[in-house]
C-alpha cells in the first residue's frame, strides 16, 4: 500500500474511532470522511461498507487494549492500580461498538485477537487476586465478565457511577484488626 493511502486509512480509522467514542455508533460514513478531511469515495475505497470499517475499529481497539495490558503488567505499580488503568483505558474505547459486532460473522483474525485479549485480561485479573487486591470469592472469569459489563456498554466512562461501583464491589476489603 502506498504511503499516502496508508495515512488516509489510518486517518479514517482514527477519526471514526473518535466520532464513535464521542457520539456513538450512529455516525454516518459521510461525517467520518469529513472529519478525516477526505472524500467519501476515498473512505469507500478503503472500507467498502460500514461493517468493514467497524471491524477495523474493533480490531484496532483490541490490539491497543492488548498492548496497554502488556505495558501495565510490566510496570512496577500496585496490581489494583494497574487494573483500574486497564478499566479506564477500556472505558475510553468504543467497546460497546466492538461488542455489537462481536456476535456476528466476525473474521477469523478478529476472533483470534479477541481470544488473545480475553486471555490477557483473565491473567491480569488473576495477578490482581493473587496480590490480594481483589476479592477471592469471585472467580477470575466472573470478575472479567463483571468488568466487561462495566466497560462494554454505551456511554461507559472511566469514573462513572457504574464503573466505580463495580470496581468497589470487586476490591478486596481490608481485614478487620
Amino acid at each position: 500500500m502506498r504511503a499516502d493511502a496508508k495515512r488516509n486509512r489510518e486517518r479514517i480509522v482514527t477519526c471514526a474511532l473518535d466520532l464513535f467514542v464521542e457520539r456513538g455508533p450512529g455516525v454516518s460514513m459521510e461525517e467520518i470522511a469529513r472529519a478525516a478531511d477526505l472524500g467519501v469515495g476515498t473512505l469507500y475505497r478503503h472500507f467498502p461498507d460500514r461493517r468493514a470499517l467497524v471491524e477495523e475499529i474493533a480490531s484496532s481497539a483490541l490490539r491497543h487494549l492488548g498492548s496497554e495490558m502488556r505495558r501495565l503488567r510490566e510496570r512496577e505499580i500496585p496490581r489494583w492500580d494497574a487494573l483500574t488503568e486497564v478499566v479506564a483505558f477500556c472505558a475510553s474505547q468504543p467497546f460497546a461498538l466492538v461488542k455489537s459486532v462481536a456476535d456476528g460473522d466476525a473474521p477469523k483474525e478478529r476472533l483470534v485477537l479477541q481470544d488473545e485479549v480475553d486471555g490477557l485480561f483473565l491473567e491480569f485479573v488473576k495477578e490482581v487476586q493473587e496480590a490480594g487486591a481483589m476479592r477471592d470469592d469471585i472467580s477470575p472469569a466472573e470478575a472479567v465478565e463483571i468488568l466487561s459489563t462495566a466497560v462494554c456498554r454505551p456511554g461507559a466512562q472511566p469514573g462513572d457511577a457504574v464503573t466505580r461501583v463495580m470496581l468497589d464491589g470487586l476490591r478486596a476489603k481490608p481485614s478487620a484488626s
